[in-house]
């Protein structure tokens, strides 16, 4: 294990360097098992760090799932076991051997697992979302790639467990729009707990709005949208006044789809906003890189409110 946990720290420590992924639509994930014949992975860049499975203490009135807390580096961190929230683990078995240290919508939370295996490279395109799963994991299954060896790998919803986990973000008081009812924002994301969350912002504003689930009908949808307003003699821009996209999507990231949309002229002075949980220096990079023309970090409505919204004030003609 130390062995394992050195090669992968290693790896980790080179993360925020790994900007050149931007735009070609694909990620590394981080191979893992619950002690079941079934294999999970997480995006790298919402893993901090791997380590042997450390002294957890245990503390009452703690959310199912949730082990107890650790004290990392000076800071106090609840550790939660993946097996007992995938309802992948029998009452009274052992804690896994070895525990992800995650960060991601501006939290960090241990994972333990059964073991970790090692980082591996995948093509976008060929993630999809899961379809016929009757697993009681499935709830918390964002998508499902293939490997090269035949294995299937179901990746991890990661914002649903820490909405079911410690409940869904507030979304408190936000100003409508005066002229909200003449915007229009198209959003996408493939998590069904960021689309509620966005929604309820957008409603608070008073914006109309329409979306997609992953990048690949977020593109197909935007050029449909296009395609008519050419029809019918008007511009993209008459359609829609903001485009809302998420960094991680089956099919196609968001990374691909910004820079469809910037290299597409009839989209032409449509801002894109990239949300997402990822949150690093990195991510924001690789945003720039495609050319968003901001990011925030999920989830603080009052961020994502107040980011959108001079935006969208901008955007009236």
């Amino acid at each position: 294990m130390r062995e394992l946990q050195n090669e992968e720290n290693a790896l980790f420590d080179t993360v925020e360097k790994r900007t050149s992924l931007a735009g070609s639509n694909r990620m590394e994930i981080l191979l893992f098992s619950l002690g079941t014949n079934e294999h999970f992975g997480i995006n790298v860049f919402k893993v901090r760090e791997v380590s042997q499975t450390p002294f957890i203490t245990r503390t009452p009135n703690m959310p199912a799932g949730v082990e107890g807390l650790i004290s990392l580096r000076g800071n106090v961190i609840p550790v939660l076991s993946l097996g007992r929230i995938l309802d992948l683990t029998k009452p009274g078995a052992p804690l896994g051997g070895a525990m992800m240290v995650t960060e991601y919508s501006k939290r960090t939370l241990g994972f333990l697992v059964d073991s970790v295996d090692r980082i591996v490279r995948v093509d976008w395109e060929k993630v999809r979302a899961p379809e016929n799963v009757s697993s009681s994991s499935q709830t918390f299954i964002t998508a499902i790639t293939e490997l090269p060896d035949g294995r299937l790998v179901s990746i991890l919803d990661v914002e649903t467990i820490l909405a079911n986990t410690f409940g869904d973000a507030v979304v408190g008081n936000i100003a409508p729009i005066s002229h909200g009812h003449e915007c229009s924002v198209f959003f996408v994301d493939d998590s069904s707990v960021a689309r509620r969350k966005i929604t309820e912002v957008l409603d608070k504003l008073g914006v109309r709005h329409k979306h997609a689930q992953n990048g690949l009908e977020a593109w197909n949808r935007l050029q449909g949208i296009a395609t008519h307003a050419d029809q019918v003699g008007r511009q993209v821009i008459d359609e829609i006044d903001l485009i809302l996209v998420d960094a991680e999507m089956p099919e196609m990231d968001g990374y691909v789809l910004t820079r469809n949309i910037k290299a597409d002229l009839r989209f032409n002075g449509i801002p894109v906003v990239m949300h997402s949980s990822l949150s690093s220096d990195a991510n924001r990079a690789m945003g720039k890189r495609v050319g968003v023309d901001a990011y925030v970090a999920k989830f603080d409505a009052d961020v994502l409110a107040e980011t959108i919204r001079p935006m969208l004030n901008r955007g009236r003609r």
